[in-house]
């Protein structure tokens, strides 16, 4: 361990702690932000954490390590993950921090990369996702003896804008409740996957969740969101912790499920007989431009459910789309709570009923 025999110092035009400390002929500087003696301890403690690492001094580039956290990755992450840490580490950071050897990166480096990801109008959540990768990519390292570096002042620019997402409009809703056909080489036929559209934005699930619904999954008016499908095929458990849950079907839903048994039956086991997600996008779209509806994705069934039921209590809407920490298991959401979500059920239910109405809709 090397020996720190200064301490960290305060300054006021920076508004901040730092220290000065070197080790095997390299010197580096830590900072802290917080005022007081706390903010001093903290500086001290990096110093004394890098002091103490025994990390090699000739170190290596970050591309080269990053690669090497990629391959380790893809063992332990799912092809949809991996995917995503290779085009992180292609697009940002091999051109931006590549040729930096990686004990020398530091907050500038890493902000530079958002504010670049801002500058090219990236979405706040996308650059969010930026961050998240090199966070977790920094960490490896550290875990590794890699660098002892941990981003301290690193923010997610302020120009950055989360993009807003199109939803159907209530007329649109009333079409799709209404109208079972598309147009299909210049005549109008019965849209083979109907059902599914409905069911989505009459329940708020995601396309993978969707795909993955299988009959012994539909128990009476309850339905269990267990798995879902990726894009390359595979069965995952969801996009978190919180995505396998419950809750009972609103008649409406209900009445989707018993059509689609009826006019679709499948032996596959699955609900919906879904072709890929690139095809079942275009399927929904030339449905939507068949029917004069707004162009939308299929992400963005969910997203007009959320807005239908947006009037609702927040912890309601959180349990039905898989947002609620507190859906950890079926047995407290499927039992404990089974007065609530049926009460809920209706509720949602009576929400696409008055848009039905409101277009003069009859059965």
């Amino acid at each position: 361990m090397g020996k720190r025999i200064n301490t960290a110092v305060w300054s006021d035009k920076l508004k901040r702690w730092q220290i000065n400390v070197q080790r095997d002929g390299k010197r580096r500087s830590f900072y802290s932000f917080t005022p007081g003696r706390t903010g001093q301890r903290e500086a001290n403690a990096k110093a004394d954490a890098w002091l103490d690492t025994g990390i090699n001094p000739i170190s290596e580039k970050a591309w080269d390590v990053y690669k090497s956290f990629q391959e380790e990755s893809q063992a332990v992450v799912s092809t949809t993950e991996y995917n995503h840490i290779d085009t992180i580490g292609r697009v940002w950071v091999e051109p931006y921090i590549g040729k930096r050897k990686i004990a020398d990166l530091c907050d500038g480096d890493i902000q530079r990369i958002l504010d670049k990801a801002a500058a090219m109008g990236r979405s706040k959540k996308t650059i969010q996702d930026i961050n998240g990768i090199i966070n977790r990519f920094l960490k490896w390292c550290r875990r590794n003896r890699k660098t002892a570096y941990r981003p301290d002042d690193v923010h997610i620019p302020t120009s950055a804008r989360l993009k807003g997402k199109r939803v159907l409009q209530p007329n649109d809703l009333a079409t799709l409740l209404s109208v079972d056909t598309t147009i299909y080489k210049g005549m109008r036929v019965k849209e083979e996957y109907i059902h599914a559209y409905r069911f989505q934005v009459l329940t708020g699930l995601r396309p993978g969740e969707l795909r993955g619904l299988r009959w012994e999954d539909i128990d009476g008016g309850r339905v269990f969101v267990r798995r879902s499908i990726n894009v390359f095929g595979e069965e995952t458990k969801g996009k978190n912790a919180n995505a396998v849950r419950s809750f009972v079907l609103s008649e409406l839903a209900l009445k989707e499920i018993e059509a689609q048994l009826l006019e679709y039956p499948s032996s596959s086991g699955y609900v919906f007989d879904l072709p890929s997600p690139t095809a079942y996008r275009e399927r929904w779209q030339k449905y939507c431009e068949s029917n004069s509806m707004t162009r939308t994705t299929p992400y963005e069934l969910r997203h007009t459910f959320v807005s239908v039921a947006k009037t609702l209590p927040a912890g309601e809407v959180k349990s039905l789309v898989g947002h609620s920490q507190s859906m950890d298991t079926f047995g407290v959401y499927g039992h404990a709570l089974v007065g609530e979500d049926t009460r809920t059920a209706e509720k949602i239910n009576g929400l696409f009923e008055q848009i039905v109405a409101a277009d003069g809709i009859k059965d």
